[in-house]
């Protein structure tokens, strides 16, 4: 069958954009945008209208003009309920196939809108969870973008059986952030020093014994669970991203010393069995030049480009974080995700391109979006790892049921199963089994 033609009153950039996002990224469907209203509708094809009235009696869906504009504008959004779930943009029910201006809303999410607006930033300069339309509104824990272009493929099936798409395959992606490769092992002298006297002011005599026996070489160091994930690759045949924090000490980055040959071997060891990527570290976010210079120590060590990145805190401010890590050849970020609440913090569980709303063009750019971090669970919501898996659990069925890549960021420390992280080594292997296990029909 011919390829679906889409009849829009403008192929603004916007529009493009985001039909390529439904159609191609995630629906895998073949289309053509079309702005020749008499081609339209002299066409004996599978066919439908996005604009603000219909022109014929084929498929239509009503837009709200967002995807004719340009600039950022303060949107004043207004919520309903459609099957369950807060939608916002709505539009004439009667008339449009959807009772809300979906293409506006996947926009608006992806690009992450609200993130060019004036927002209060937490105390590491962030975009917080609490503050995200789709927190508000209840639908952070499911891809709505991803099930919303379900519903446009299920409408366009009911009328067009024949129509051709391919079936996207669910797909499980590990990611691991190396902020610290050592809990005690290869801090050097100073460090070391630093770490008793701060140990002993406290009285943590636990942290006094373990760093003891580990720089005496008793003990291995709790932090080194790098042949442990070797192990759950090899069980679960996964293909996880390893970002590696390479950074001169400061308050927030406190990784090994660059020059450290440990280190480096660790970083080379890795690089053999896993994709890595560069971890920038925290004050890169005022002084993007540090992405430069990490990236190429990054680099040397393993004779080969590096072209992934996640930021070290989550530190994204768009659109200056995505273009300096275009400045820097980087094809691939993985940020994409909140440091205090698990979820779809662009509403999409698959990759999709970077559109850059200040000069209204998309981006060579791939992002990632994450859907759950260890810290998130452990530290921001205190839960225990039973309660962590429930969370999780729902998660992988939400991404399962759409056909999306659930991505999960990991760090060594927590597979230590040792003090704050007793227990999150089984929770981390339970993860590992429900995401690799085949999805389901039922």
């Amino acid at each position: 069958m011919e390829k679906l033609l889409i009849y829009v009153s403008k192929k603004s950039s916007r529009i493009r954009y985001t039909f390529k996002l439904v159609f191609s990224d995630i629906l895998l469907m073949d289309y053509e945008l079309t702005s020749d209203l008499d081609a339209f509708l002299s066409a004996d094809r599978p066919k439908m209208q996005y604009s603000q009235k219909p022109f014929s009696d084929d498929i239509f869906f009503q837009s709200n003009g967002l995807l004719l504009e340009k600039g950022i504008d303060t949107i004043e959004l207004e919520p309903l309920e459609y099957d369950g779930i807060n939608v916002f943009f709505p539009v004439n029910e009667q008339l449009s196939a959807l009772p809300f201006d979906v293409f506006s809303a996947i926009f608006y999410l992806v690009t992450r809108y609200e993130e060019y607006l004036p927002f209060v930033r937490d105390i590491h300069g962030r975009f917080t969870a609490e503050n995200s339309v789709s927190h508000k509104l209840g639908f952070l824990q499911k891809p709505v973008v991803n099930i919303w272009a379900l519903k446009i493929r299920n409408i366009l099936l009911k009328k067009y059986p024949g129509l051709n798409y391919s079936e996207r395959n669910y797909k499980y992606r590990p990611t691991y952030d190396i902020d610290s490769a050592w809990a005690y092992a290869q801090k050097g002298l100073v460090r070391s020093i630093g770490g008793y006297f701060l140990a002993l002011k406290r009285m943590d005599w636990h942290d006094i014994k373990e760093r003891t026996a580990v720089l005496l070489k008793q003990k291995k160091d709790p932090f080194d669970t790098f042949d442990l994930q070797l192990q759950y690759q090899k069980k679960y045949d996964l293909k996880p991203v390893y970002f590696f924090l390479y950074a001169h000490y400061s308050r927030f980055d406190k990784n090994i010393n660059t020059r450290n040959r440990r280190f480096k071997m660790l970083i080379k060891k890795i690089v053999d069995y896993s994709k890595i990527g560069i971890h920038p570290s925290y004050y890169s976010l005022e002084k993007p030049e540090l992405v430069t210079q990490e990236l190429e120590g990054l680099e040397k060590i393993v004779n080969k480009e590096i072209n992934r990145s996640r930021q070290h805190f989550l530190r994204l401010v768009l659109p200056e974080t995505y273009r300096t890590l275009l400045d820097n050849d980087i094809t691939d970020d993985y940020t994409m995700g909140y440091a205090a609440l698990p979820g779809f913090r662009a509403g999409i569980c698959t990759t999709y391109n970077f559109y850059d709303l200040d000069i209204e063009r998309e981006t060579p750019l791939r992002i990632h979006p994450f859907a759950v971090m260890d810290g998130t669970l452990r530290d921001y919501m205190n839960l225990t790892p039973a309660d962590a898996l429930i969370v999780i659990r729902n998660l992988i069925k939400e991404v399962k049921a759409v056909n999306g890549t659930f991505i999960s960021l990991w760090h060594n420390e927590s597979l230590s199963d040792q003090l704050r992280w007793k227990g999150w080594r089984k929770l981390y292997e339970d993860m590992l089994q429900m995401a690799t296990e085949p999805k389901t029909n039922s």
